[in-house]
């Protein structure tokens, strides 16, 4: 009998979520934390289009293009076995038409094996959902703060405090579900807020500074682990500080080097 892991699905994730059983869910953007994240057991990876803001060193999702996500989307397929691999569709590469979101995710899924997408926004994203979704699909939505509508939205700000506000999103979510998204990342989202509309779906949410009450959780890996120091939200929790480790090993290591202590004899060749 084989031991190997069996595959998380979106079914998977429905399942989780009637048993009370929390998602959990990292970034990754090669093979090598693709698999090392994977082998440590998380239920979702997804290739998230913040790969340009935490690797390329630009100010927002908006620059990602969808070579680069398919790219970084086919090595982290590499390192993947078990969990759920999801990438995100960059900015307008789904906001023109459905046929135009149908081809661009068509050549997602297909170069990368991926098993999802997810697309950012409420019902306005509606249609490309649903022609998604009919020609086999699986879509992971969106809703609160949306990245690529940083401008729009004034930065990133918790959204959802007005009534108003809050009741579309209610709405909005509620419309992806009926469109047949498997799955709704809730980021930035009062605490009541998340937990109310978690609580209404049938389909998972996962939370990024949305609160407790979600249905799982995702962050960015190189947040998590501490590489990424200039980014220190309220709702981030470091569980590595990475930066320090890789500063003091290339201090050392450049200390060997000029001090001819690297290479020595046991890491040399005598013959």
């Amino acid at each position: 009998m084989s031991d190997k892991p069996r595959p998380v699905t979106t079914r998977r994730l429905a399942v989780m979520k009637s048993a009370g059983e929390r998602i959990v869910a990292l970034t990754a953007y090669d093979a090598l934390f693709g698999s090392l994240v994977d082998g440590a057991g998380v239920d979702v990876v997804l290739v998230g289009d913040s790969l340009v803001t935490v690797l390329c060193g630009e100010e927002s999702t908006l620059a990602a293009t969808l070579d680069q996500m398919i790219y970084h989307g086919r090595i982290v397929r590499a390192g993947v076995r078990r969990a759920l691999l999801v990438i995100d569709m960059p900015f307008m590469s789904y906001q023109i038409s459905p046929e135009d979101t149908k081809r661009n995710a068509g050549r997602v899924m297909q170069e990368t094996g991926a098993q999802a997408v997810k697309l950012e926004g409420g019902r306005v994203v509606v249609p490309s959902v649903r022609a998604l979704v009919e020609i086999g699909i699986p879509v992971m939505a969106h809703l609160g703060f949306t990245p690529q509508s940083v401008h729009a939205l004034g930065g990133a700000r918790v959204q959802g405090r007005d009534p108003g506000q809050a009741d579309r999103l209610i709405a909005d979510a509620h419309a992806l579900e009926e469109a047949g998204a498997f799955a709704l990342v809730l980021e930035l989202l009062p605490t009541p807020l998340a937990a109310k509309i978690t609580e209404s779906l049938s389909m998972p949410t996962i939370g990024i500074g949305s609160g407790p009450h979600c249905d799982g959780q995702v962050l960015v890996l190189h947040d998590m682990l501490g590489l990424n120091e200039r980014f220190q939200p309220r709702f981030l929790k470091r569980y590595a500080l990475l930066a320090n480790d890789v500063r003091e090993a290339v201090e050392t290591y450049a200390t060997d080097v000029r001090e001819g202590r690297y290479p020595d004899a046991a890491h040399s060749f005598a013959e």
